[in-house]
């Protein structure tokens, strides 16, 4: 991936508080869809478990604590496999597995970032970005394939800027930056749930028997 890119996440990331008002034209159309509360939840707190699984991972690499590392790891995985379950109750078991092994590339890619930035290899940390990124390109595509209410563009844009809070939280807790690290840990959290909330908008659109 091109410098541009990774600066381009980076760089939403650090401004994604204008991220729900820029994400906010492509959802009004949902509204009238069904509230859906308890999808709207459950995908909340899958999303969020993901993000605190990652940053469990990334504080234990920081700490030198196999161990730790080694429960958050497979805290990742666990709940990719329940975010593959939800996508797979909807779209198939097929359509699950496929999300699957997307999530598995994203994690990948976040672990490697991670390894990378303790280590200070400049080179692995690009080609984890370049890894992401392609890997968050296909995430956007194969959730637009599946629902007529996601637009590609707007869900890539979604998770281009979750890969830079990735970015950024990793090399703070790496340089033990704590006090920016909370601001960018409290922006993720925001974040996770507007991924959430826009796919719950999208699935009770698109089956609203099943999804109210």
């Amino acid at each position: 991936m091109k410098l541009s890119v990774i600066s381009s996440a980076i760089a939403l990331a650090l401004a994604s508080c204008a991220v729900a008002p820029v994400f906010a034209a492509e959802t009004a159309a949902v509204a009238a869809a069904p509230a859906a509360a308890k999808l709207h939840a459950a995908l909340r707190g899958l999303w969020q478990g993901h993000v605190q699984q990652t940053r469990a991972y990334a504080f234990a690499v920081k700490a030198h604590d196999a161990a730790a590392a080694d429960k958050a790891a497979r805290g990742v995985v666990a709940n990719a496999t329940q975010i593959a379950d939800a996508v797979g109750g909807f779209y198939g078991e097929a359509a699950g597995k496929q999300m699957l092994q997307l999530l598995a590339g994203h994690w990948g890619g976040v672990k490697a970032l991670t390894d990378a930035e303790q280590r200070g290899d400049a080179a692995a940390k690009q080609k984890a970005m370049d890894d992401l990124v392609a890997n968050g390109n296909a995430i956007a595509g194969f959730l637009a394939s599946a629902n007529p209410y996601l637009k590609k563009d707007a869900v890539l844009s979604l998770l281009t800027t979750h890969v830079g809070h990735h970015a950024v939280q990793i090399r703070e807790i790496m340089q033990g930056d704590m006090q920016a690290e909370a601001k960018t840990w409290s922006a993720m959290q925001a974040h996770m749930d507007v991924i959430a909330d826009a796919l719950a908008d999208a699935i009770a659109r698109q089956f609203p028997a099943r999804a109210a």
